[in-house]
């Protein structure tokens, strides 16, 4: 899969890919639900939205502790984000 647009470097389509991430902590969203959303919705690959997350972790360790231990994702909520103005 290539980038959304043949103007964006791979550098925009990563911060993109990171916005979106952004987008669906706001929402709550488990990291599968995150993935299922911007592979349906905004077609990006998996693999990118996994890996662009993985580095997130890595650099937001405490944040992604906290954010898994709460256990408050919403599961399945991919559509109220997409439906909200800021969603995709």
């Amino acid at each position: 899969m290539g980038f959304p647009s043949s103007s964006n470097s791979p550098t925009q389509y990563i911060y993109l890919v990171h916005s979106l991430i952004e987008q669906c902590l706001v929402f709550k969203l488990s990291k599968e639900d995150c993935i299922e959303a911007l592979s349906k919705h905004a077609r990006i690959n998996p693999l990118v939205t996994s890996t662009v997350w993985k580095e997130l972790e890595k650099e937001n360790k405490e944040f992604f502790e906290f954010y898994s231990k709460r256990g408050e994702t919403r599961k399945g909520n991919a559509e109220e984000f997409l439906r909200s103005p800021s969603g995709v």
